[in-house]
């Protein structure tokens, strides 16, 4: 059974994380401070050590240092992103936001355990096999995670074992919410990056006016508020995978700077004179036609070439025939475990609402529909009223909500959105309109994809 060391001060995350692990085959120990761990344990003797980044009396990156061949995975919280890039440079494997989702931790330590075997000293028997049989573990792990017989993903199966062992750069396409990171992770954990750091950023997340100094770092003094100098998640990711997901909403200067990422292999920081050389492994994702957007001057077309190396396109879940039945089963497997309810089962007529669905919003959505109806279930049948979707009325389009807008002087919430967004986008930035409407950035992102109203490009 693979030994896990918790380190993390506060006792009800500690405790919930390690019943997670427990409850997935992992032997689980914990402390709650860095003198703790160090006092207590030898961390080498440990296959993964997952600490939090901020502890009493130090940094969960001082447990580094004394983990010798032991893997370290730093929790951080999302709002310091940059603590995790510090992280990344002083050794951790890798690094996750709080607070996480159940899953996403399980495949990390899963992926990290797998991609880093520890063989025990008392061991004589079978050192060999084990060892050279890493990588193949490995492969197994990540393609686990990617559900689907139908012929495309198939074939997408096969264009991931071709695609993994280069360094080409990759381009993901495919709609909103159909796994297009899964797969990027894929391709990092069979390639020959895969004990390096994957870095994944989503450019739409980003405020414009951050996303040069998120992504390449700056000096000290290079705008207002920049009091010390910074390392940049391109940077974080040398050695590495640098995953850009969305990277259809990068502003056009920060294309110019990555253009040169893959051109010349090297970055210069924010107010930096000076360059430095990386070597990182690109893979980009987006939902959008990137070759038109090159041709309306919206996205730098040698940037766009430059992307388009290998192509990867995921299908919607609505081409993916049985698959669907599939992948509802194995998240109402995962979401009764994460729920700690006994095993519940789908009704033939929630079967057939399933398949008649036509999932605009993909696996993401068919994930949630699963999880409120495990959480709102009364007994172990989930019945098709539970996943509330409703077939007879789809999704509007963008043209017919705008006619909806104009005909009705009563606007429903959707089109009220839509409406101010449109008519204010040229006056307004994304901070402002976020704030008007009384939402984050990120919520104004995800609504303009799931209703298909594009962003205003800034040149």
């Amino acid at each position: 059974m693979k030994q896990i060391l918790i380190v993390e001060d506060e006792k009800v995350i500690r405790a919930a994380l390690k019943r997670l692990l427990e409850r997935h085959k992992y032997a689980v120990e914990e402390a709650e401070s860095v003198q703790h761990a160090l006092e207590t344990f030898n961390l080498d003797s440990f296959d993964l050590v997952i600490t939090d980044q901020r502890l009493p009396g130090g940094q969960g990156t001082d447990l580094i240092a004394h983990a010798g061949d032991t893997p370290v995975l730093v929790m951080t919280s999302y709002a310091s992103l940059r603590s995790a890039v510090e992280a990344m440079k002083k050794g951790a494997i890798d690094y996750i936001a709080k607070p996480f989702d159940h899953d996403e931790m399980i495949t990390t330590v899963t992926s990290i355990i797998n991609a880093n075997p520890r063989i025990p000293s008392k061991q004589n028997t079978h050192n060999a096999d084990e060892a050279s049989s890493t990588d193949d573990k490995a492969q197994q792990t990540s393609q686990s995670h990617i559900i689907g017989k139908c012929p495309a993903m198939l074939e997408l199966a096969r264009r991931i074992q071709k695609v993994s062992p280069t360094d080409s750069t990759v381009l993901i396409l495919g709609e909103s919410g159909t796994g297009k990171e899964l797969v990027a992770k894929a391709i990092h954990d069979q390639s020959n990056r895969q004990h390096a750091p994957m870095i994944s950023v989503n450019c739409a997340a980003i405020p414009e006016t951050l996303i040069e100094s998120e992504l390449f770092g700056h000096e000290k003094g290079a705008f207002t508020g920049a009091t010390a100098a910074r390392h940049g998640l391109v940077e974080a990711a040398d050695g590495g995978t640098l995953f850009l997901d969305e990277i259809g909403e990068l502003p056009l200067e920060a294309q110019a700077r990555l253009l040169r990422v893959l051109q010349e292999g090297e970055i210069r920081r924010v107010g930096s004179v000076n360059s430095q050389q990386v070597n990182v492994r690109l893979i980009a994702a987006t939902h959008r036609d990137l070759k038109s957007l090159a041709k309306k001057g919206e996205f730098r077309e040698d940037l766009y070439y430059r992307l388009n190396v290998i192509e990867i396109r995921l299908p919607p879940l609505r081409e993916r025939g049985s698959d669907v039945t599939e992948i509802a089963e194995r998240f109402l497997e995962r979401q009764c475990a994460k729920l700690g309810r006994k095993r519940h089962y789908f009704a033939p007529e929630t079967y057939q609402t399933i398949n008649a669905y036509d999932w605009p919003g993909n696996v993401r959505e068919l994930e949630n529909a699963v999880e409120r109806a495990v959480i709102l279930c009364d007994s172990d049948i989930i019945t098709p009223d539970l996943l509330n979707i409703d077939i007879a009325k789809p999704e509007p389009s963008f043209s017919s909500s705008i006619t909806t807008v104009e005909q009705h002087e009563e606007l429903s919430l959707e089109d009220y959105f839509q409406h101010f967004v449109l008519e204010h986008q040229d006056q307004m930035t994304e901070t402002e309109l976020a704030q008007k409407l009384g939402i984050s950035r990120k919520c104004l992102w995800e609504r303009r994809q799931r209703l298909g109203i594009p962003r205003k490009k800034t040149v």
